[in-house]
């Protein structure tokens, strides 16, 4: 949902495939064919939708290049539903840059030279169109029909469209594909940074406001963007340009300061419910399958969306057998090729950096669009995944994975030989405790070091994006977090050193049995990986809110012994319920998916803190039930706090073949 930095590079970026890869055909490997075409356009088209309200877009098209006039075509259409302006900080498709960019002097309209008419048109209450904005409003979706049905009788179009673009511009795709019926002109998908549920993955965790992403958005991005680019894009027409700013004025009212003191003083918005049910993908992936729409999604373990794009694989996958969007896929079933997902080592705003940036989006538009044999979905593993530590691309058919093995670690006392700088050096330990008794203190401290990679990945990675355009050494907050572990806020767990190459892969569940001084308990659960120097890499994290500690068993996914692997809670209003005070409490922690490889010598680690600074904001009176609050979390025979994490060995997936 963030404006991406350079985003005339990375804004509309379509990227899916390693370097110099080529998707693989039957009969060989298929290659992009060489540009034929030369770039035409025309700015600022308006369009009325069914309520009158103007949108603008601007349509770049083919074009002879000994004539310079408009190629006949028939040529398929490429939209993006941009709301960082299309002129300003938005940019055709192409001109973002990439591998083959890079070689080349000035913009690159890759798919418009080989054959595409490529629209980017602008959110209402956005850039130079009319209207109010409202946060993913499904106004939008119904905007986006329109667009669509609009685009699709553009002159020299052959009525067939596919989007693309990341974050919002990825959300929106969801939000048109919705309110598209059968044998509609929308043909394909290629969302890339797009999410599935916007309460859980990006706007709340464990039921605590993300305060770092939140008020970016409300206060610079949204806000901003909305009354400064219909000044840049139209500065000549007077008249037009006061109605637009007069239109777009209140929106900055009604959602900067009305969300945020609705979600402060704990109105409906601060709760999973109507509001953010309507903005979730979750909920429209059915007409995606159900109207025959194939989609190849990109995104990132270390995205705002990390959680959601795996959520996104599995839902259409099972939407399209037939099973249930929100269940585990099961052992044994079959993926189809036309719901693909790239997941690599990627932030928000650095999602493909390094990559051969078009070659796969040409072969799925091609495929979908002009009816070519690229050969793209032609794969029975359409989840393509990056191991984290190893740096190892694999193929998967199903989420969870195939070929895990969901292993119990206990928490136990320490010392555990890790080096640990925390108070306890505690153990994670494959037995369960046998003692009655056995107890760490953990101190309610509202803030925690920031120096970590939690901090990185909810302000998007501008840090790691900035550091990789100057070519400096990685932020060491992203590789060592051992100032998260220390003092009376933190207790740490730690593995013995593993023998082999393990894989951690897959949903992670932590549930902690504790008893608090206070109404209420925070607990951010951080999964590392500690090197044999004592390093601890951080991979993943979750937290929860003990007042939203509820379970939903029906949409709680289950490891074979029982136990949560994947824990989901209402987040209703209510499913509040305060914590006694005094009494051990369960608490089932939901730590977002990853795909890291543990080398030989390695730990796993588990960090507890009691906060998460300066990503997780509790309102005023979560703050007041924290306050003061002090934990016991128990690691006995009668309350035996466990981490729950799938392993494999990498013997178990096989090489990405689009990686090659």
């Amino acid at each position: 949902m963030a404006p991406y930095r350079a985003l005339r590079r990375l804004a509309l970026i379509s990227v899916a495939a390693l370097w110099l890869c080529a998707v693989p055909t039957a009969t060989g490997a298929w290659k992009p064919g060489p540009e034929r075409y030369g770039v035409g356009k025309r700015s600022n088209v308006p369009v009325r939708m069914r309520d009158g309200t103007i949108l603008r877009a601007n349509v770049y098209y083919p074009t002879t290049p000994s004539s310079g006039a408009a190629a006949p075509g028939p040529f398929p259409v490429i939209m993006v539903q941009t709301p960082y302006g299309k002129d300003t900080t938005g940019s055709a498709s192409g001109t973002e840059g990439g591998a083959e960019a890079a070689t080349q002097a000035g913009p690159l309209p890759y798919m418009i030279k080989r054959g595409y008419i490529d629209v980017v048109a602008e959110v209402r209450g956005t850039g130079d169109s009319h209207g109010t904005f409202d946060l993913l409003s499904p106004v939008q979706g119904r905007d986006g029909a329109e667009l669509v049905r609009w685009a699709a009788k553009l002159p020299h179009s052959n009525d067939r469209v596919g989007l693309y673009g990341p974050s919002y511009m990825g959300l929106d795709q969801f939000m048109t594909a919705e309110h598209l019926g059968p044998g509609s002109p929308l043909k394909a998908l290629f969302p890339i940074v797009a999410g599935n549920d916007t309460y859980r993955d990006v706007a709340f965790m464990g039921g605590i406001a993300d305060g770092e992403f939140d008020l970016a958005v409300v206060f610079t991005i949204f806000g901003g963007l909305e009354l400064v680019n219909p000044l840049a894009e139209n500065p000549t027409d007077l008249a037009d340009l006061i109605e637009v700013e007069s239109e777009h004025a209140p929106s900055l009212l009604s959602y900067s300061a009305a969300q945020t003191i609705d979600v402060l003083t704990g109105g409906n918005q601060a709760y999973d419910g109507g509001y953010w049910r309507a903005r979730a993908p979750r909920y429209m992936l059915d007409e995606v399958v159900r109207n025959r729409i194939p989609a190849f999604m990109v995104d990132g373990w270390f995205d705002l969306y990390q959680r959601g794009a795996m959520l996104n694989y599995s839902g259409l996958q099972n939407l399209y057998r037939g099973r249930p969007v929100g269940a585990p896929m099961l052992a044994g079933q079959r993926a189809t090729g036309r719901y693909q997902l790239l997941q690599g080592p990627w932030y928000h705003l650095d999602a493909g950096l390094g990559v051969d940036t078009y070659r796969i989006e040409l072969a799925w538009f091609d495929r979908w669009l002009k009816g070519e044999r690229t050969g793209v979905e032609d794969t029975s593993s359409p989840l393509h995944v990056n191991a984290l530590g190893a740096d190892r691309w694999f193929d998967a058919k199903r989420y969870p994975f195939e070929g895990t093995r969901p292993q119990t670690f206990y928490l136990s006392g320490g010392p555990s030989g890790s080096g640990a700088p925390s108070q306890n050096d505690g153990r994670l330990s494959v037995a369960p405790p046998g003692g009655a008794q056995g107890a760490d203190p953990l101190a309610y401290v509202g803030a925690t070091s920031p120096c970590t990679r939690s901090s990185e990945q909810w302000s998007m990675g501008a840090l790691t994006m900035a550091v990789e355009a100057a070519q400096l050494p990685p932020n060491p907050c992203t590789e060592d977090d051992r100032t998260l572990q220390v003092g009376a806020g933190a207790l740490t767990y730690t593995t013995r050193p593993v023998k082999r190459d393990t894989v951690v892969a897959g949903p992670i569940d932590a549930t902690i049995y504790a008893a608090s001084s206070r109404p209420d308990v925070e607990l951010v659960a951080t999964l590392e990986d500690v090197s044999p120097g004592g390093a601890s890499r951080p991979i993943s994290s979750g937290a929860l809110l003990g007042s939203f500690r509820k379970l939903d068993h029906g949409l709680t996914w289950r490891a074979p012994d029982g136990r949560p692997i994947a824990p989901y809670h209402p987040y209703t209003k209510s499913s509040v319920k305060p914590v006694p005070e005094g009494t051990v409490t369960r608490f089932d922690v939901e730590v977002f998916p990853t795909m890291a490889e543990l080398a030989p010598g390695h730990r796993l680690r588990l960090t507890l803190t009691s906060s998460d600074s300066p990503h997780l904001l509790p309102t005023p009176h979560q703050a007041a039930d924290l306050a003061g609050g002090v934990y016991e979390v128990q690691r006995n025979a009668r309350a035996a706090s466990y981490l729950e994490v799938p392993l494999a060995r990498p013997g178990a997936f096989q090489p990405c073949a689009i990686c090659r």
